[in-house]
Parts: C-alpha cells; sequence; structure tokens
C-alpha cells in the first residue's frame, strides 16, 4: 500500500485487464520475501508483457543508443587468485584469452532522436561471442536501480517517460511516483548529480546492477557483481554544460565515440568483480540481493578480472545497432542467476521484448548469432531467413531420436542440483530495505561541484511540482542527508518544521537509524563516511562546455 491508497477518497480501483482488482501492485509472488519468483505471477505476467509491447518498432527504452565491436582480454584471476577457484566460466580461465564482444550504449527514457547530453541512465549492455555460446552483461552506468522489484518497472518507466495526454516530460509526474517510492533514493541521488549526464560514453563507468552467482568446477556458488571502469577516467557534466552541448547537437556521445575508434584512440575499461558467499548475509544492513544497494568495497572488494577494448563501429547502423538484442537471461555455463527480483524480471522480460520488436527469429541476425556451433529443431516464424543445423537426418527436428536427429549434450560432471527451497508463496518486500542510508553516504561521498549541482537540480525540478510532493521529498531528502534535505527545503521555501507532522508512508519499513533521524528531523549530524569506499564514487572531472 503506497500513501495514496489510504486517502479514503473515490477514486476508481486498480484492476488488471480480466476486470480483477489489484490487492497488491509492489511486490511479486515469491518464495518468502527475498525470493525466487514464481511462473505463475499473473498480474506481473500480463504487465509486464504488455508494457514490452508499448512501442514499435523502437524500442520502449534505450532506443538512442549506439554500438561498439571490440574484444575482451581476460586475466586468469580474480585478483591474484586464479579465476578458477570461483567460476569454470571457459572465457575466463586463461590469461591473454580474447573473446569478441559487442557493446551497446544508450540513454533509457529518451525516443530514438532524443538527445544525448539529457539527464538520464546510460545503458552499458555487453554481448560476449564466446566459445561457449553468448554471454549478455547488460546493465547502467550508475551503479543501482530505482525500484527492487520488476513488478513496478513499468510503473517507473511510465513516470519518467512523457505525460500520455500532452507527451510531455513532468517533474510532477517523475516526483510523485518517487515520493511514494523511497527506494528511489539512492538512484535520485546518483541521477541528479552530475554522473546522471556523463561527458560521453567513452568516459562512462557499466555496472551489471544485478547481483549474479558465479559457480566453480565443483558446484560451489559465489554471488558477484560486475563493475566495468574505464581506462579514460570518469567525466560527467553540469545542467549547463548539457544544456551547451545540446544547443549544438543531439548525438554528440555518439560522434565522439565513432571519431575516437577513427582516429585509434581506442577506448579500454577494465572489467572488476565483487564477490560473497552465497548466503543471506545477516550480519549485513541490506540484502545482498537488493539492486538500490552497493557492496561496501572495505568488505567486498572488487577485482580485476580483464579489459575491454572497442575498436570498430558498425558497418550499417541499423543492423548491427537497431537491430542487436540483449538479454540478461544469456549465461554460459559457471555464470548463474541469483534470486534478485530485479533480475528475475528483467530475464523475461529483455528476451520477450526481443521477439517481439525484431522477431521470433532474431537470433538468426549476424550481429545476435553466436559464433559457437548451434544446433537446433527450432523452424519457421517470421522472418526466418534460414534453417539452424540440425542433426544428419534432416525430416527430424525433435528429440530424442533414433533416426539420426540432434543428442543431447553430455552431463558437466557435477550435481546440478541447487539449494532446497522452503517458504510460503507471498508478496512481500525483502525485510531489509533501508533506503535511506547508502543513498546519504553517496552524498557525503561526492564532489563539492556534484553537490551542488544535485541540490540545484533537485530544487529547480521540485519548484514544478505541487507542494505535497515537494514536502514529502524534503521529508525523504532530510532522511537520506540532513544537509541535502536543508538545502532542498531552503531553495523551496520548506523548512524540517513544515514536514514534521508527515508520517512515514503505509507499510514503510524505517530502520531504528531512520527512526532517531526522523525525531530529531533537520537536527542530525552528517554522516560520517571517514574510510568508505564506493565503486560508483571514483573521481569525477567536470566536462566543461560554452557557449
Amino acid at each position: 500500500m503506497t500513501e495514496t491508497a489510504r486517502q479514503g477518497d473515490d477514486r476508481p480501483v486498480l484492476t488488471n485487464r480480466q476486470g480483477h482488482p489489484i490487492h497488491d501492485n509492489q511486490n511479486q509472488r515469491t518464495v518468502g520475501a527475498r525470493g525466487p519468483a514464481t511462473l505463475e505471477n499473473y498480474h506481473f505476467l500480463e504487465k509486464i508483457s504488455h508494457f514490452d509491447r508499448e512501442r514499435i518498432p523502437e524500442r520502449v527504452v534505450h532506443a538512442r543508443g549506439v554500438t561498439a565491436f571490440g574484444y575482451f582480454e581476460a586475466y586468469g584471476s580474480w585478483g591474484d587468485e586464479p579465476i578458477s577457484r570461483y567460476t569454470r566460466a571457459k572465457l575466463l580461465q586463461e590469461r591473454g584469452k580474447r573473446t569478441d564482444v559487442a557493446v551497446r550504449f544508450s540513454t533509457v527514457i529518451g525516443g530514438r532522436d532524443s538527445s544525448e547530453a539529457a539527464r538520464d541512465p546510460r545503458g552499458f549492455a555487453v554481448k560476449f561471442y564466446t566459445e561457449e555460446g553468448n554471454w549478455d552483461l547488460v546493465g547502467n552506468d550508475l551503479g543501482v536501480f530505482f525500484v527492487r522489484d520488476a513488478i513496478k518497472f513499468p510503473d517507473v518507466i511510465h513516470a519518467l517517460k512523457p505525460d500520455p495526454v500532452t507527451f510531455e516530460q513532468r517533474p510532477e509526474r517523475i516526483f510523485d511516483f518517487m515520493s511514494q517510492t523511497p527506494e528511489s533514493m539512492h538512484m535520485l541521488v546518483n541521477l541528479f548529480s552530475p554522473r546522471g549526464i556523463p561527458a560521453d560514453y567513452r568516459h562512462m563507468q557499466g555496472f551489471g546492477v544485478n547481483t549474479y552467482k558465479w559457480e566453480n568446477s565443483e558446484g560451489r556458488t559465489m554471488l558477484v557483481k560486475y563493475h566495468w571502469m574505464p581506462k579514460q577516467g570518469v567525466r560527467s557534466m553540469t545542467e549547463e554544460d548539457a544544456a551547451n552541448v545540446q544547443a549544438d547537437s543531439l548525438g554528440h556521445a555518439t560522434k565522439d565515440l565513432y571519431e575516437a575508434v577513427e582516429r585509434g584512440d581506442y577506448p579500454e575499461w577494465e572489467l572488476l568483480v565483487q564477490m560473497m558467499e552465497d548466503h543471506e548475509h545477516p550480519e549485513l544492513d541490506f540484502d545482498p540481493l537488493d539492486d538500490t544497494k552497493v557492496w561496501p568495497e572495505q568488505e567486498f572488494p572488487p577485482k580485476p578480472v580483464g579489459r575491454m577494448v572497442l575498436n570498430r563501429m558498425p558497418d550499417d547502423f541499423f543492423t548491427e545497432n537497431e537491430q542487436i538484442a540483449f538479454g540478461t537471461g544469456v549465461l554460459v555455463d559457471g555464470l548463474d542467476f541469483s534470486d534478485d527480483k530485479m533480475l528475475v524480471g528483467r530475464t523475461f522480460s529483455y528476451s520477450d521484448t526481443q521477439r517481439y520488436r525484431v522477431g521470433p527469429n532474431y537470433l538468426q541476425l549476424p550481429v545476435n548469432r553466436a559464433k559457437s556451433p548451434v544446433h537446433t529443431n527450432q523452424r519457421g516464424g517470421p522472418m526466418a531467413y534460414e534453417v539452424d543445423p540440425g542433426g544428419e537426418n534432416p525430416h527430424v527436428n525433435y528429440e530424442p531420436s533414433t533416426l539420426g536427429g540432434l543428442q543431447e549434450a553430455e552431463g558437466p560432471g557435477y550435481g546440478e542440483q541447487g539449494p532446497e527451497l522452503r517458504g510460503r508463496l507471498t508478496r512481500s518486500r525483502i525485510p531489509r530495505t533501508n533506503d535511506y542510508l547508502q543513498a546519504g553516504q553517496r552524498y557525503m561521498l561526492m564532489e563539492d561541484w556534484e553537490r551542488d549541482d544535485l541540490v540545484a537540480n533537485f530544487t529547480n525540478q521540485l519548484k514544478q511540482c505541487p507542494r505535497h510532493i515537494q514536502e514529502r521529498m524534503v521529508w525523504h531528502f532530510l532522511l537520506v542527508e540532513n544537509d541535502l534535505g536543508l538545502r532542498v527545503g531552503e531553495g523551496l521555501g520548506i523548512s524540517p518544521q513544515d514536514v514534521a507532522n508527515l508520517e512515514p508512508l503505509p507499510n514503510q519499513q524505517l530502520t531504528d537509524e531512520d527512526r532517531e533521524r526522523l525525531a530529531n528531523l533537520g537536527k542530525n549530524p552528517p554522516r560520517d563516511v571517514a574510510g568508505l569506499t564506493m565503486t560508483h564514487c571514483v573521481p569525477d572531472e567536470r566536462h566543461v562546455v560554452t557557449r
């Protein structure tokens, strides 16, 4: 239940297309509060499937983007340790082993011809053409996301997209949703800082965002997070810098990438991996599967496993950029999913979107096709332009067969037996939400110029919102970090006393620290971040642009 649900007015009740009232539009049905999710999530599947088909033919999200090609070179180690201790994925085992890659950088909300200088998360999707088939690592440039459950993905995107009546992107709609979604605070602190507008794609970080697993040859699993760090350094723009760029060009980042590769200035990123034991980690104040959180580096140091170099641009923009397709479910042996609720939903949604947008045979396109041998029994469908190689007998397109069809591969030689799952089917938030702590730490770790721009951006956007939305956002910001709430509140003419009477949102989970801060609203000391390092807080150089 959100704040709007307890107002007791006469507004119509949310239903699905079958006319069924929706009592919980915030949580998927899962085995226990942490998951995993179940396939018979009817409301979620109907909601996300419709969302996947909302646009034709451009992508609903990530419509504006550019693809580049190159290679990934493995170090054969995780830091100083042999990587085979943690994963059996072949592409990572041997030092110097190179794997072809395609990378698509993109903005999220704008259409195909929108500005690349807009404030927006950037997509950072990598397709590895490995000897065992494709691996897609699909993430963004900010390290976290707005929501932790995929059932809310259509809602957050709808709030960020233009008004369906006027087609105007309105702060009122954005902060109406965010004010009711405390888990979004960490992402908002990143997005409305200069890091929400990278100088270009070459000077941009990349993150897998979700929690994945590695598995070694003995079947031992570890939880992992992926981070791409640009060797060129991180460079971002203020709102003013971005406006000056947009005055001259809508596609400055794509142009920059083409020109850099053409002159032989090949951009490079190092892939770092954080790792922790595969269990619930009750000792932490957050859930490691929560994609609104990062893992503290002091406890889980990111260590390098390889580097990526981009050295070729598309020969044809449409076939190699518009038709390239990624999916979080595309993994190779030794890499696996976690029960991350956002990852489970993305894994269904991404591939479902590609089957709709490009067609059921999208994996036959050269840019998407695996470079390892492909043998399937799939036939037909729109735009099929070849028949996948099958077995010796072309008449057999099924398995098992004694007449010359395909056969199953040999087993991996270890037990493919996952954990035993016990729990009641439920619709619940994960127990450890802790929505304000990391957002406040992120604010304190910013450079002064980043904080100044963040405050100005929040203030200018919220001035366009109704008073009750302004007050709720100031209330959230005061819980995130006192200085942030006071400065934005001052810009809006809202004091801590003006919002002290606001109750927490219905069903909002406050920590003991949150309650202490709430009791001392507007008077809390700065958060202590001495010795704290957050992966997405590497030094940020301002890309100054004047007119």
